[in-house]
């Protein structure tokens, strides 16, 4: 059978402490941009920062990064309006996308307004590597918990879809993610989840996770299912320490 092109790794990392930047790109995101599998050029890698408004200090420090990296980088931002022409054309010609975290639900919102749901769909099918993390990892799934609405997690059930699975983010460094998240497949709100804690990702061909990746020594990923009697089970999934 040929291979599934359609990729996406969703993280709980990809990034680290800098003593020169505001942040430096982890082996997480480096490893997306591997998987492009680009010879004989720059690949060219686009940023989405809509999940914390189009911060512009984080974009600047974005193309500092992909400056030291050697990529070749753009990124997308849709406020006050977009600031490419094109949203659909830039983003097929790019070799992976990634997305930033902050507020998932608005990050929905405005794609969608924007009809960004239905190119990044295009653009995965098409074979372009799509990353991120916390809120760019969620985003990928049917949903997740999101502080998106305030202090308190709450579930969203209205992700994209691409991946059939919620999505369980930062689930060893903020103490009610793992309960809530367990709570919400147990009583159908969320279907089986797949988690990483921080500095983990996971790594889909199509819509198969195909490997669990860490960053990290001690950082795990993680299958939360509902069995039959209603009970939920958490399942530790083996990982590959990427360096």
């Amino acid at each position: 059978m040929p291979t599934d092109d359609r990729t996406i790794l969703a993280t709980s990392g990809g990034l680290r402490r800098a003593d020169r930047l505001d942040w430096q790109v982890a082996p997480l995101t480096l490893h997306a941009v591997e998987l492009a599998g680009v010879t004989g050029r720059a690949p060219r890698v686009c940023l989405v920062p809509t999940a914390v408004g189009d911060d512009p200090r984080l974009v600047m420090t974005f193309y500092d990064n992909a400056w030291r990296q050697g990529w070749s980088a753009s990124h997308v931002s849709l406020l006050p309006m977009p600031n490419v022409d094109d949203l659909r054309e830039h983003l097929l010609g790019q070799d992976v996308i990634w997305v930033w975290g902050g507020s998932v639900a608005g990050l929905l919102a405005l794609w969608r307004l924007h009809g960004l749901d239905a190119i990044l769909r295009e653009a995965w099918e098409a074979g372009v590597v799509l990353t991120g993390v916390s809120a760019g990892s969620i985003c990928w799934h049917v949903g997740g918990t999101t502080d998106s609405f305030g202090p308190e997690l709450r579930p969203i059930t209205n992700g994209l879809g691409f991946l059939p699975y919620a999505n369980g983010v930062h689930h060893d460094s903020e103490p009610s993610r793992r309960p809530t998240l367990r709570r919400l497949v147990g009583d159908g709100a969320l279907p089986t989840a797949h988690a990483t804690d921080d500095g983990a990702g996971l790594l889909y061909r199509g819509t198969d996770l195909v490997e669990a990746l860490t960053e990290r020594d001690g950082a795990g990923a993680y299958r939360v299912e509902r069995a039959v009697d209603g009970s939920v089970t958490e399942e530790e999934l083996p990982v590959r320490r990427l360096r």
